[in-house]
C-alpha cells in the first residue's frame, strides 16, 4: 500500500538525518567559560575588557591554602611549603608564584639593592624575630599569612584565559605534588579549578539525568499502556529528537555548558508530551474498533492543532530568555525551542511511520489499558460540579499567600551561587574567607589628570584617601596599587623599616623614589598596576563574597565618597572587574523575567483569542497558568530563597511547559462546543477526553524536571524542584480550577464551527 512505502521513505530519511546528527554531536565539547556570565553589551563590559588588557585579568590565578593546624612557624612545615613554591614555579602556564617563603622585604642603599627575607625556614632560632616582622606588615596578613599565623596561602599567577586542557593539567599536577608532600590540611581556589571541577561534574551529572529520566518514563509508559512497543515506540521518538537536538548544537560548534547541559533530560520528557497525546487518542480510537489508518486521522485532526500550539508555546517559553543579556541562558533557550519544533516534527512524522508499520494494537488490550482512566476523571469531574465555591475560595487564599510570600523574595547572588552548600569547592572558597582577605576581586581603573601621573605627590595623596575608606568603611582587606608601591619603595630606601611603609612627606623623597620605579617600569610586576606611561593605574583587592545585593550598596556608596571627597582635577576613579559585571546581572533579573513571562502571556493570549475570539476565554485561560507562578514565588519567598539569574529563569520556562494543558482543554472543548453539545456537556466530555492525556503528560514532565534534583549545581536543582512544583500546580489548576471558570464566566457563541 502506498502508505507503507510512504512510511519506509519517513523512516529513511530520518535514518540519514539522524546518521548526520550523530557526526555533528560527536563533535560536541563540554566548556565552562566565566566570561560567557558577563552581562553582553553591557558598557561596563566593554570597558573592562579595555582596562583587562592594559593590566591583564583579574580572575586567573589559583589559591593554595595550607593549614598547619597548630603553628605555621614550624620548620618541616615551611620546608614543604618552600618545595612546593620551587615546584609551582617550574610549571608551564604558571607566570609567578607569590609565596611565604619566597616574598623578601626590598632594601635599597647607596651602594645597591638587595632584599631580605620574610621567612628564614632554614634557621628556625629566627622564627620569633620573623614572627614579629611578618605581623608588624599589614600587606602580608590576611594574604599570604593567616591572622591566628596556623596557615599560609600561596597566590599562583597562570596564562591569561587557561584552556580546559591546560586547567586539567596544572590541577593534576598540584594535586600530585600536594599529596606527595602530605600537608596536614590543603585548600584550593581559582578559575582554573572550577573550569576543571565544573566541566566534569557536568560530564557526570548528564549521564545521571538521561540514566534516571529514560527509567522514569519506561515506568510511566508501560503503567500507560502496558505493552513491548507501547514502551519501546515512544522512546524511539524521543531518542530521536535528543539526537537531532544535539547534533543541531554540534552544527553551530556551540558547547555543552552548565545550562545547555539540561537540554537533553528536558527534551527527553517535553518531547514525550506530544508522543504521549498522539499515542492515548490513537490508543482510544483503537479501542474503539478503528483500523490503524483511521485512528490515525482521527489522532491527527483531534491532537494536531493543539500539540502544534502547545509546541509554539512551550518554544516560546524558551526563546523567552533571549531577552537576558548572559550567553548560556540565551543558548539555551534558542537551542531547547530549536528542539522542540524537531521534537514535533518528529512525533508527526516518526511515529504515525512506525504506527503504521507496526502490528494493529489488540481493540481488548488497548480497553483494558483504557479501563480505569474514566471511572478516576469521572470522580473529580464530579467533585468540581459539586464544590466550585470551595476551589474558587482556595484559589484566592493561596494566591494571597502567595504573594505575601513574593513580598519576601530578595535579589542578590553569590560568586559561587550554583554550588551546593557541601560542595568541596565551595568549602575550599569558604576557607580563604575565614583564614584569608576572601576571593571576591575587587577592581578600580585610576587615570590621572592631564599633565599628571600616578606618581605625583597630589595623585597619590588622593590614591591614600580612597584606600582608607576602602579599608575602613568599604571592607576591603587587601589592596595593590600605584599607592602602595610607592610606599614599598619608600620601606626599601629606608632601610625596610616598617614605620616609613608610607607616602613619601615632600617632594625631594618622591623625586628619589620616581626614579627608582623608572628603572623598574618594565618590570611585569609594576605593568600589572601602571601603564609604562604612568597615567593610568589599577587599584585591586581581596574581599569576602558578601553577596551582590550588599555588594551594590557599598559600590553605591563608595562612588559617593568619590565624587564628593576626591579631587577629580587630580585623579579620577573608576570601578570595574569580573565581580561588578557578574553583580550587574542582578540589574537585568527582575526586567527580563517581566519581559519574558509578558511576551509568553501575549503569545497565549493570542492563540486563545484565535481558538474562541473571545476576550474573556483569554483572561480565564490566563488565570490558571498564573496562579501556580504566584505560587512558586511564594514559595521562594518563604524558603528564603534568593531570585538570582538562574532562579528568574524557571518562571519562563515553567509557564510555556505548564500552558501546554489549558491549551490541550481548551482545543478539545472548542471540537465539543462546534458539534453543538451544551457547555456543561463539553466541558465533561473534555474533562474525560484529555484528562488521561493531560495527567499522563504533567507526570512525566514532573518526574523528568525532578530527576534534575540530583545535582550539585543549585541552578539545575531549583529549576528541576520549582519548575516540577509548578507543573503539579498547573494540571491541579487546569482540572479543578479551569473548568469552574468556564462554566461560570464564559458564555460561548453557537454558532462556533470547528
Amino acid at each position: 500500500m502506498n502508505y507503507r512505502k510512504i512510511s519506509y521513505l519517513v523512516l529513511l530519511v530520518v535514518t540519514i538525518l539522524t546518521a548526520l546528527s550523530i557526526y555533528f554531536a560527536s563533535r560536541l565539547q563540554f566548556d565552562y567559560n566565566f566570561d560567557n556570565f558577563f552581562p553582553k553589551g553591557d558598557p561596563d563590559l566593554t570597558y573592562y575588557f579595555e582596562y583587562r588588557d592594559k593590566f591583564g585579568n583579574d580572575n586567573d590565578y589559583l589559591l593554595i591554602g595550607l593549614d598547619n593546624q597548630k603553628s605555621l612557624f614550624d620548620q618541616q612545615f615551611l620546608t614543604k611549603v618552600d618545595s612546593l613554591t620551587s615546584y609551582l614555579q617550574r610549571q608551564p602556564n604558571v607566570e609567578s608564584v607569590l609565596s611565604p617563603t619566597t616574598v623578601k622585604s626590598p632594601v635599597l642603599e647607596a651602594f645597591g639593592y638587595f632584599e631580605i627575607p620574610y621567612l628564614h625556614v632554614p634557621e628556625p632560632e629566627r622564627y620569633e624575630q620573623d614572627s614579629l616582622q611578618i605581623y608588624s606588615s599589614k600587606e602580608l596578613v590576611g594574604t599570604l599569612f593567616s591572622e591566628d599565623a596556623t596557615s599560609v596561602s600561596l597566590f599562583v599567577q597562570t596564562t591569561d584565559n587557561l584552556s580546559k586542557q591546560a586547567s586539567d593539567t596544572l590541577i593534576a599536577a598540584v594535586n600530585a605534588k600536594l599529596q606527595e608532600l602530605n600537608f596536614p590540611e590543603h585548600h584550593t581556589a581559582g578559575k582554573a579549578l572550577a573550569q576543571s571541577v565544573f566541566v566534569e561534574k557536568m560530564k557526570i551529572e548528564l549521564a545521571i539525568f538521561m540514566s534516571a529520566s529514560i527509567v522514569l518514563v519506561i515506568i510511566f509508559l508501560w503503567i500507560t499502556f502496558r505493552t513491548l512497543w507501547g514502551v519501546l515506540v515512544p522512546l524511539v521518538v524521543v531518542l530521536l529528537s535528543v539526537i537531532w537536538s544535539l547534533g543541531v548544537m554540534g552544527l553551530f560548534d556551540k558547547p555543552i555548558d552548565i545550562m545547555t547541559v539540561l537540554l537533553p533530560t528536558i527534551m527527553f520528557v517535553v518531547g514525550m508530551s506530544d508522543v504521549i497525546h498522539i499515542l492515548s487518542r490513537y490508543m482510544t480510537e483503537i479501542s474503539h474498533g478503528a483500523d490503524k489508518m483511521q485512528a490515525l486521522k482521527v489522532t491527527i485532526r483531534e491532537v494536531g492543532l493543539a500539540t502544534l500550539l502547545t509546541s509554539v508555546t512551550t518554544a516560546v517559553g524558551f526563546l523567552t530568555l533571549l531577552t537576558t543579556a548572559i550567553v548560556p541562558i540565551r543558548n539555551f533557550g534558542l537551542f531547547t525551542a530549536i528542539s522542540i519544533g524537531l521534537a514535533y516534527i518528529l512525533a508527526f512524522s516518526v511515529l504515525p511511520a512506525i504506527l503504521l508499520l507496526i502490528k494493529k494494537p489488540n481493540p481488548v488490550n488497548a480497553r483494558k489499558a483504557n479501563l480505569s482512566w474514566p471511572v478516576l476523571l469521572r470522580n473529580m469531574l464530579i467533585f468540581v460540579f459539586r464544590k466550585p465555591g470551595i476551589i474558587l475560595l482556595s484559589s484566592a487564599m493561596i494566591t494571597i499567600i502567595s504573594l505575601v510570600g513574593i513580598s519576601l523574595i530578595k535579589v542578590d547572588t553569590t560568586l559561587l551561587e550554583d554550588l551546593g552548600d557541601d560542595d568541596p569547592i565551595l568549602l575550599d572558597f569558604k576557607y580563604f574567607e575565614d583564614k584569608f582577605s576572601g576571593v571576591r576581586p575587587f577592581e578600580m581603573h585610576l587615570v590621572a589628570a592631564s599633565g599628571q601621573t600616578m606618581y605625583d605627590l597630589e595623585v597619590l595623596q588622593e590614591l591614600e584617601k580612597i584606600e582608607n575608606y576602602l579599608y575602613t568603611t568599604y571592607g576591603l582587606n587587601f589592596i595593590t596599587s600605584p599607592a602602595t608601591i610607592v610606599k614599598t619603595i619608600n620601606r626599601a630606601q629606608n632601610g625596610g623599616l616598617q614605620q616609613f611603609y608610607k607616602l613619601p612627606d615632600n617632594e625631594k623623597q618622591l623625586q628619589s623614589i620616581k626614579r627608582r620605579l623608572q628603572a623598574f617600569k618594565n618590570r611585569s610586576e609594576l605593568r600589572s598596576v601602571v601603564t609604562a606611561d604612568a597615567t593610568e593605574g589599577r587599584l585591586s583587592g581581596k574581599m569576602t563574597d558578601i553577596g551582590s545585593a550588599k555588594a551594590t550598596v557599598l559600590n553605591d556608596s563608595l562612588r559617593s565618597f568619590i565624587s564628593q571627597s576626591i579631587n577629580s582635577e587630580h585623579v579620577q576613579a573608576r570601578l570595574t572587574g569580573s565581580a561588578l559585571l557578574l553583580d550587574k546581572n542582578n540589574e537585568y533579573v527582575t526586567l527580563n523575567m517581566m519581559q519574558g513571562l509578558l511576551i509568553a502571556f501575549g503569545v497565549i493570549a493570542l492563540i486563545v483569542g484565535v481558538i474562541f475570539r473571545s476576550f474573556r476565554m483569554v483572561l480565564i485561560s490566563l488565570v490558571p497558568n498564573i496562579i501556580p507562578l504566584l505560587m512558586i514565588g511564594g514559595i521562594m519567598g518563604f524558603m528564603g530563597v534568593n531570585m538570582t539569574v538562574s532562579v528568574s529563569i524557571v518562571f519562563t520556562i515553567a509557564f510555556g511547559i505548564a500552558v501546554d494543558d489549558t491549551i490541550h482543554f481548551l482545543s478539545k472543548l472548542k471540537l465539543e462546543l462546534a458539534a453543538g453539545r451544551s457547555l456543561p456537556y463539553a466541558i465533561k466530555r473534555t474533562f474525560i477526553s484529555a484528562g488521561k492525556a493531560i495527567i499522563i503528560t504533567s507526570c512525566i514532565l514532573m518526574g523528568g524536571f525532578m530527576t534534575l534534583i540530583l545535582s550539585t549545581f543549585d541552578a539545575t536543582w531549583y529549576v528541576g524542584f520549582f519548575v516540577s512544583l509548578t507543573l503539579l500546580f498547573a494540571v491541579l489548576a487546569d482540572l479543578y480550577l479551569l473548568p469552574i471558570l468556564i462554566l461560570y464566566f464564559y458564555k460561548p457563541d453557537k454558532k462556533v464551527k470547528p
